[in-house]
């Protein structure tokens, strides 16, 4: 991966720990909410901000679709890096 890649790569994961950040602040204080699925797609493009982002706010750690599921994620791009 050349060095443009890897900004936004990590621009990426910056983002989705961000956004997870933005959801729990939401549903503590009672907000309008980030979708499920939406924040399934921003564990795809940036998995390592969102598996953080989950553990750090302590968001969305008990539904299986998320701690199955973003660890799945994790580990399919952690082959794909390997592979590539």
């Amino acid at each position: 991966m050349n060095g443009k890649m890897i900004f936004l790569y990590i621009l990426c994961n910056i983002i989705a720990f961000i956004i997870y950040g933005i959801d729990k602040w939401k549903a503590v204080h009672h907000k309008w909410r980030i979708p499920e699925a939406t924040l399934l797609l921003i564990a795809v493009f940036g998995v390592f901000g969102a598996f953080i982002g989950m553990h750090v706010f302590h968001h969305k750690t008990k539904k299986p679709k998320f701690y199955i599921g973003v660890p799945v994620i994790f580990v399919l791009e952690l082959l794909y890096m390997i592979l590539l």
